[in-house]
């Protein structure tokens, strides 16, 4: 992560690290629809999803796979610390009164030659001779071990350089992986799986290059990998761990930045044999990117038919930026809960991992000043969940000291699990983020209000059954995972007031089971025209084409979107691009239905339709805005003529 802000901001590039640190201290709705449902005014609509064509749920929108964070550096640090400290650390991370992460991420270290910092310089497992030593690493081991003794799910091993022995310059940063080692560099991977199997510790993926697009300087463990090099590693790697008999698969290739990772990832992955051993395609998002830039993102894992995952973030001001400073309140958590929304609802991540679980960027000192771990100062960075103490080895501090970060992470991490199906929500008021997901009969929403003041939410589930609020949980200002009180809930609408600046977790189940498909009847109106989506016959066949036409309720404008994800007029003529096509402007036709691939649609959070087939977004060619103007499928752009408003029909 070092490497990235040393690129933004030079002075970092010799930074000298202190001994460690620490803290303790909406338009759619959700679900199955229910057909000509009028909700009552005001009120939000979840309607389903279809995230790419690989991971299509039979609720029609991604699983979630896992939420996390990382073991990086701090596990050094904290292999010096009591017993009981660290298993304080492992039970805040891994338990159900922790953060209870769905996923952690090891820390397979290069040896850390030529850095200078040293608990930036994770040990090595593969010696000088070839052999292994399997007890170097002690404070990395110990966080593996626990986690996998709490069940977490997904256990990840990511590394940041290859042993110096593999690397152009032989050291562990700054350095290249030498062209014509990726097989020997596969099978050191896969020996470091398989003696973990052994140990009853399962890693189910491997990152081989995290971060290949960006290193500046010897302050951590870096590498870069030349995308024409990347597709040769993801193959040794993923040949080798099955070599071993392992289930683990490859996830790639960690882009620091989206806007990379989007034009980078349809080039290596494209390469014969690669795209097999691809479990997740996994960015980072350093780069702020815009809606446009995470749409495009979505596209790409649609086209190759692969979940996406955002595997690190951090570091950023309350400006949004990335720069240096330490935050402990609601206004970083809040930040925080914002990027996780956007990584889930509109770049369509299946995971979301945090950097770094601990930190010693306090930027303070807490062992002679108690308030220092609550104030926030310019010194520090927002690269922490929990901190301690970075003269813990002078002082004797141990003490760990929580951020708002680390409850805002737990309003997601403890109550969205793996397997949980999110379903967009639009139409929430201005400034209310809120996301919503199912696992058989219950349903988790989670909201953040970042206004200033208290909103009103009113949220209609069209899943044809009543509900019954089963908990609420809050972290603001003053509140850390505080029970309030239930939301209101009157058949299948939910009703609450959310406090200013805060994150809000509301959990439900349904009453009886919902009617299996079971849809949503409306009409599409287009943000740019005021115009309604039509399909141009009163009697289509296969490729009649559509356009939009004023707002008139009739039965060419009135479309039903179904649970898998498909968009239907007169009962069995399904949208789809014209013949399969995949170039920009191919027209949006109907055909008969036959819930293909190209026959599914996302509808996304900021109101745009795309294609599961083709990742592009339902348009109104030109911009246009005339009666008649055809639709096309377009490259994303996050334009108003890609924007679409539901219309309830009314009963």
């Amino acid at each position: 992560m070092e490497r990235i802000l040393s690129r933004m901001f030079p002075y970092l590039r010799d930074r000298t690290r202190k001994p460690a640190v620490v803290l303790v201290s909406a338009v759619l709705s959700v679900g199955v629809f229910s057909a000509l449902t009028t909700p009552p005014a005001g009120a939000a609509q979840l309607v389903p999803v279809t995230a790419n064509a690989a991971e299509v749920s039979p609720a029609g929108a991604q699983t979630i796979d896992n939420i996390g964070a990382s073991g990086a550096w701090w596990v050094n640090d904290l292999a010096n610390f009591s017993p009981t400290v660290k298993n304080q650390a492992a039970r805040l991370l891994f338990s159900a009164s922790g953060l209870q992460l769905s996923s952690y991420r090891y820390n397979i270290g290069g040896g850390g030659i030529g850095v200078t910092t040293p608990a930036r310089a994770p040990q090595t497992f593969l010696q000088p001779d070839g052999s292994y030593d399997w007890s170097k690493d002690p404070g990395g081991q110990y966080f593996l071990k626990a986690a996998a003794a709490n069940s977490v799910p997904d256990l990840i091993g990511f590394v940041n350089s290859a042993p110096a022995s593999m690397t152009t310059n032989s050291q562990s940063c700054s350095g290249d992986l030498v062209s014509g080692d990726e097989a020997e560099y596969g099978a050191y991977l896969a020996t470091i799986v398989a003696h973990f199997k052994q140990q009853g510790i399962r890693i189910g993926y491997v990152s081989p290059m995290n971060e290949p697009d960006a290193t500046t300087g010897c302050g951590q463990e870096t590498m870069l990998v030349p995308v024409a090099q990347r597709g040769a590693i993801v193959r040794a790697t993923g040949a080798a761990i099955a070599a071993q008999g392992s289930t683990a698969k490859v996830i790639a290739d960690e882009s620091s930045q989206l806007s990379a990772f989007v034009s980078h990832t349809p080039i290596w992955l494209s390469e014969p044999g690669t795209a097999q051993y691809v479990a997740a395609l996994a960015h980072h998002t350093y780069d702020n990117p815009s809606t446009t830039t995470m749409e495009q993102a979505a596209a790409v894992g649609a086209k190759f038919g692969k979940k996406t995952w955002a595997t690190e973030i951090c570091c950023f001001n309350l400006g949004g930026s990335w720069s240096q400073g330490y935050d402990p309140g609601i206004d970083s958590a809040l930040t925080m809960s914002k990027i996780v929304y956007n990584d889930f609802t509109v770049t369509h991540d299946s995971a979301f991992q945090w950097w770094t679980a601990l930190s010693d960027a306090i930027g303070c000192d807490p062992g002679s000043d108690k308030s220092c771990a609550k104030s926030g100062n310019s010194s520090g960075w927002n690269d922490g969940l929990i901190y301690y103490d970075p003269a813990y080895a002078t002082d004797g501090n141990q003490a760990l000291y929580l951020t708002k970060r680390f409850y805002a992470l737990a309003q997601y991490s403890r109550y969205v699990r793996p397997g949980a199906i999110l379903h967009n929500v639009t139409g929430a008021p201005s400034g209310v983020q809120v996301s919503a997901y199912r696992k058989g009969p219950g349903w988790t929403v989670v909201v953040n209000n970042q206004n200033p003041t208290t909103s009103p939410l009113s949220l209609h589930f069209n899943t044809g059954t009543s509900l019954s609020a089963t908990g609420a949980i809050r972290t603001s200002a003053t509140e850390n995972l505080a029970k309030v009180r239930l939301a209101a809930v009157r058949g299948a609408t939910i009703s609450a007031q959310l406090p200013a600046r805060s994150i809000t977790t509301y959990t439900f189940k349904e009453n009886r089971p919902s009617t299996r498909g079971a849809s949503l009847t409306a009409s599409w109106q287009s943000a740019a025209s005021g115009k309604c989506m039509e399909v141009t016959s009163s009697a289509p066949t296969a490729g009649t084409g559509t356009a939009i036409s004023n707002c008139t309720g009739a039965a060419t404008q009135t479309w039903t979107s179904t649970e898998d994800g498909a968009l239907t007029v007169y009962g069995n003529k399904c949208l789809a691009p014209q013949s399969d096509g995949t170039t920009d402007g191919t027209r949006a036709a109907v055909y008969p239905c036959v819930r293909s691939i190209s026959q599914r649609w996302s509808t996304n959070a900021d109101g745009s339709i795309t294609n599961a087939a083709t990742g592009q977004c339902l348009d109104v060619f030109g911009q246009g805005t005339a009666d008649g103007t055809p639709l096309d499928l377009y490259t994303c752009n996050g334009g108003a003529n890609q924007r679409w408003t539901q219309i309830l029909a009314t009963s």
